[in-house]
């Protein structure tokens, strides 16, 4: 039977921060295999490192010591240009704060991902459209940021991260913003989104109900992790 090759693998990931008697570490000798087709969580108290082991597979943060491998391929052995191709063909981003251009609408927001992520130009239609329709904004497409809730400006970014469909995607605390019932449908979709399009999505959680519709949950305690 041919292994399974993990989308992400952390090998001994440490990260600290500051130095001499100033220095914090955050992390200390993470190992970590994620395959794909799968929707994991992070969990740990405000500071634990969530955020941190977001950013260093995302490519936005270096590793103090050992290496992160995406499929296969070391991070560390990328250029400052290979990164940021990795970072915009390669992974979709659900920040916390949303990261919406304020003049472009909803439908305009999805389309500059799909622009800058190099998605035939052919494909954006059908993409936008089935993309706004899966986070319940369809009659808000042609709204501006400003005019949205902040939980609609979630459900924005979701569906840009989405329509991607990268084999990869970040989100930072996702659901945070959206009620039981919208928080359910949007971690449905993006368990079929991941059984269907070969994708894998690693989320930083505090929802309790979130947690139990996952494949993983892995804790991070004291810079250390653990499955649960």
């Amino acid at each position: 039977m041919e292994a399974i090759e993990a989308v992400i693998h952390m090998k001994e990931v440490e990260k600290s921060y500051g130095s001499g008697n100033r220095q914090v570490q955050v992390l200390k000798g993470i190992n970590l295999s994620i395959n794909e087709n799968q929707v994991i969580a992070l969990k740990g108290r405000s500071g634990s490192g969530k955020t941190t082991i977001l950013n260093l597979i995302g490519a936005l943060d270096r590793p103090t010591n050992g290496e992160i491998y995406f499929q296969g391929q070391p991070l560390s052995h990328l250029s400052d240009k290979q990164q940021s191709e990795y970072r915009r063909t390669k992974l979709g981003f659900i920040f916390q704060s949303h990261g919406l251009v304020p003049l472009m609408t909803v439908e305009e927001n999805i389309e500059f991902g799909l622009r800058v992520a190099e998605v035939s130009r052919e494909e954006w239609s059908t993409r936008v459209k089935s993309a706004i329709e899966l986070v319940g904004l369809t009659n808000r497409a042609k709204h501006r940021p400003f005019e949205l809730s902040g939980g609609e400006q979630q459900r924005v970014a979701i569906a840009r991260a989405i329509s991607i469909e990268p084999p990869l995607i970040l989100a930072d605390e996702p659901t945070a913003e959206l009620n039981s019932s919208m928080a359910f449908h949007i971690i449905q979709a993006f368990k079929r989104l991941v059984k269907t399009k070969n994708m894998t999505m690693i989320m930083t959680t505090h929802d309790p109900a979130v947690m139990e519709m996952l494949d993983k949950v892995y804790t991070l305690e004291d810079g250390r992790i653990e499955t649960i």
